[in-house]
């Protein structure tokens, strides 16, 4: 009798241990015996005798919500409450190339202030890494010190609780952003209306909208030479220069290693009559978006992204632009417009002059993107081409990669330049149309660019 108490007090401990488990874990890990006697509804008694029925989700219920036909819903509560309609929550993800600003993954408000986004069954069959963010990797959610946290994965779902085609909800929470830890240098960037200081002349912000994305709101920074309020030029008109990467143009933010100082050289330029007086416009760059936006052909370090470059020379033309000869006394014909960048923005400037020639006229192109190594595709893409600007300032840097000057990667660049100047001279653009300006000691950054503008701007702007 004593033995049979002994072991039917022991299994009831077990079997009372494997319920638990299962209420709180599931059934995997279980012996199989045990996974069939608690199948989905398990009664067992209690202390006091009554009978306790629990509820269990069965293993071969629960799956990976991107395995479903019907797709899934995402509902998300922002418990900041930073969210809203100018600065949307967006679901970056393995499956869209994490790109964090991709209007096809931004969430609808709801009436309830959450957040939700429809999924129909992924094209991709894996699962599915994804953060949150606020349109760009400055505003990627954040554990509560603000801490970087992992890529989430969505949660099984029971399937057993879902009508035929039905989408199961999955909810999630944000508990923080990370432009809003305490001195992060992206707060002072994304702040749109922070205060920028300018040694002569005088700066205006112009919102526009539009590029690769047709929402996306950047205010344009329109610097206006010495002398542009005074009474005697009232009536003056100006030519323009647009450089693209705006950020950098005339400020040094906390997460740039230095400024082009674009004002500081074209005023002292202008107060010595080297070059005319000229507006400049900084036009921001869309973040994580610019790598798509400045990419006139497709390139290795797009990934999944397509090459936007001609929406976003159309966003130029025909937003851009307008906008600024309306508010401003410009010089508007495509003679008296200049284009320039660096990097990237140096091939998509160009390309601006190549594509819109009705638009653009002049370049300036610091240390283009795709010169060096084998494939130069910067090269071959602008050499089919048949209309060139009617002027380029053209400059390399010889340590563009960074390495020791005498590597050959960093020769590989300056032989480029040498190239695309004969090609240049190929086209027709004699010495007085293309200047190539070549600095051996000069690297891939802000303080190149900034010494070699000078010299490119008495080149396009000379003085009349």
């Amino acid at each position: 009798m004593g033995k049979w108490f002994v072991v039917f007090w022991a299994v009831s401990i077990v079997g009372t241990l494997a319920m638990m488990q299962a209420v709180l874990f599931g059934t995997r890990g279980l012996p199989k015996p045990l996974r069939e006697m608690i199948g989905t509804t398990t009664s067992i008694m209690t202390t006091t005798g009554e009978s306790l029925t629990i509820e269990a989700a069965d293993d071969k219920n629960l799956v990976e919500p991107e395995s479903l036909p019907q797709g899934f819903i995402v509902v998300v509560n922002d418990k900041t409450k930073l969210a809203n309609a100018s600065s949307p929550i967006y679901m970056p993800s393995s499956h869209n190339g994490w790109n964090p600003g991709d209007r096809a993954m931004q969430l609808s408000a709801q009436s309830d202030m959450k957040w939700r986004i429809v999924w129909e069954k992924p094209k991709l069959d894996s699962r599915i890494a994804f953060k949150f963010t606020r349109g760009s990797w400055e505003t990627v959610e954040t554990n509560p010190d603000f801490s970087n946290i992992d890529n989430r994965l969505l949660p099984k779902v029971d399937i057993s609780k879902l009508a035929p085609g039905e989408k199961p909800v999955i909810e999630l929470e944000i508990v923080a952003w990370k432009d809003q830890a305490p001195g992060d240098p992206a707060r002072l960037e994304l702040n749109r209306y922070r205060p920028i200081t300018v040694s002569a002349g005088s700066l205006q912000r112009v919102e526009v909208v539009g590029g690769v994305q047709p929402s996306y709101s950047r205010d344009v920074l329109v610097w206006l030479p010495p002398g542009y309020d005074a009474a005697e030029n009232a009536s003056r008109r100006y030519p323009v220069l647009y450089l693209m990467d705006g950020q950098n143009v005339f400020e040094k933010l906390p997460t740039l290693e230095a400024e082009w100082a674009a004002d500081e050289t074209a005023a002292g330029l202008i107060l010595k009559n080297q070059i005319e007086p000229i507006i400049i416009v900084g036009v921001p760059h869309a973040r994580e978006l610019r790598m798509a936006e400045y990419a006139p052909f497709a390139f290795k370090g797009l990934g999944s992204a397509q090459p936007r470059g001609r929406e976003f020379i159309d966003f130029l033309a025909a937003e851009v632009k307008p906008r600024v000869d309306r508010l401003f006394r410009t010089k508007p014909d495509a003679s008296d417009t200049a284009i320039g960048g660096a990097s990237l923005g140096a091939v998509i400037a160009l390309e601006a002059a190549t594509q819109r020639p009705d638009v653009f006229s002049k370049v300036i192109a610091e240390s283009m993107s795709f010169l060096g190594g084998t494939e130069r595709e910067s090269f071959k893409h602008f050499a089919a081409k048949s209309a060139w600007p009617q002027k380029i300032a053209f400059g390399m840097g010889g340590r563009e990669t960074g390495k020791a000057g005498d590597d050959p990667s960093n020769a590989a660049y300056v032989a480029g330049a040498q190239a695309f100047a004969e090609l240049a001279k190929g086209k027709g653009l004699g010495s007085d149309r293309f200047k190539l300006i070549i600095a051996q000691d000069d690297l891939h950054n802000e303080q190149a660019w900034a010494r070699r503008f000078p010299d490119a701007l008495r080149f396009i702007f000379p003085p009349r």
